[in-house]
């Protein structure tokens, strides 16, 4: 009888820089250490270049146009979706297990669909819930034909799905919310800091505190998607602006990003600094550089999208300021281990306050509790989550098996 493989199936993947891409390598090798793994993957030069590989890489023709361009990044995304759903069928064997994850939002109902039809086993890892993403950034309203179609498909999906990963224990109500979802299917492992947790004090000679003297630096670094809202940051400085002791140091990317870039560009704040995508060699200085960090999110985000990023900010003991519904992950866990403050979304008063009262009333005990929070959440036991996960799997599909013998 042969022996289940995993294949991981991801449109980003390294030589990408994207945490996406990071997370599913990570993934994919840990996995390699105890299965046979076959990754497809949608990145150029991802390919293995030798036999002996491990895990082993195979690239899927891919067309990745621009993120402004949104009709012709949804055509390719469809097209990547239906070369791998077809590559899967070829790929995959009875009792195999498939492995993807929310980017794009298509590709799940593809790797269902065809481990379905393979009569493999399939697990999502649930970065993002779509079509709530979509709802919440305006794009499409709650009870339009889109909507509900994209809901019915997820209904067929999740019970297709042999599980599902949720990177944040919000996401469990909204999953369970959907026809063909049980609570039997969901598997709790959140992602996991990429820096060494340890306290780092603000230092003088920090290069992205060049010219900022001893002012209290309020950072926020990243994507800023359509769960993000960039308008409550840049009216928070606004406020702010007259107080010379506070200063937004600003890095990021994507279309909030460009929305805060529009806006500087007509307001010309004094009391913000915006600064390109940081390069990963120099995060950990930029991290390093703020005295709090920012996570701005739309109302109504709970459950929908969980923040990668907030980890590393625990891990350079920094604390939190998040805009967000108080029973979103990352509220959890700053409220339950006194990690900073949550405030609520469209009241750019009170994240100016918030603002305002950290500057003032430092919490001299708080780097230590962060990173302490921060070494929690490590590679070491995400991955041993997903191997654990894989491991059942396995052990369940040898259990029906020798059954069904009997």
């Amino acid at each position: 009888m042969q022996k289940p493989k995993v294949v991981v199936v991801s449109q980003h993947y390294p030589p990408d820089q994207s945490t996406t891409a990071a997370i599913m390598a990570a993934i994919a090798s840990r996995l390699a250490n105890e299965v046979d793994v076959l990754v497809l993957s949608g990145w150029p030069g991802s390919a293995s270049k030798s036999a002996a590989d491990r895990p082993a890489v195979e690239e899927i023709k891919n067309w990745m146009p621009g993120k402004a361009a949104l009709l012709k990044r949804a055509t390719a995304e469809l097209l990547f979706t239906v070369r791998t759903f077809f590559a899967l069928l070829r790929r995959l064997e009875p009792g195999d297990i498939a492995l993807t994850v929310t980017a794009p939002f298509v590709l799940p109902y593809g790797v269902a669909a065809a481990a379905r039809l393979k009569r493999a086993r399939s697990i999502l890892i649930l970065h993002d819930l779509f079509p709530e993403v979509l709802v919440l950034s305006g794009l499409l309203r709650p009870g339009s034909i889109v909507t509900r179609a994209m809901r019915a498909m997820n209904g067929l999906m999740f019970h297709a799905l042999t599980s599902v990963v949720i990177i944040g224990r919000d996401s469990e109500k909204l999953l369970l919310s959907y026809r063909g979802m049980t609570r039997d299917k969901i598997d709790f492992i959140p992602n996991w800091t990429t820096i060494t947790p340890a306290v780092r004090p603000v230092a003088a000679d920090n290069p992205f505190r060049r010219g900022l003297d001893r002012r209290f630096v309020v950072g926020l670094s990243g994507n800023l998607g359509f769960t993000h809202d960039p308008v409550i940051v840049f009216e928070a400085a606004r406020l702010l602006k007259d107080d010379p002791t506070i200063h937004f140091l600003l890095s990021g990317w994507g279309i909030g990003f460009d929305e805060l870039r529009a806006m500087q560009s007509e307001a010309k704040l004094a009391n913000i600094t915006l600064v390109d995508r940081v390069a990963d060699g120099e995060l950990q200085d930029f991290l390093s550089a703020a005295d709090v960090w920012l996570i701005p999110y739309r109302k109504d985000v709970a459950g929908v999208s969980v923040p990668s990023r907030f980890y590393n900010l625990l891990a350079v003991g920094r604390p939190v300021i998040l805009v967000s519904e108080p029973e979103a992950e990352a509220a959890l866990t700053v409220t339950e281990h006194d990690l900073g403050r949550v405030v609520t979304p469209g009241m750019p008063e009170q994240l100016a306050e918030a603002i305002r009262a950290a500057s003032r009333t430092p919490d001299p005990t708080l780097s230590e509790r962060a990173v302490a929070v921060a070494g929690t959440y490590s590679p070491e036991r995400a991955l041993t989550g997903y191997a654990a996960l894989i491991q059942r799997l396995i052990g369940s599909e040898g259990r029906c098996r020798s059954s069904g013998r009997e």
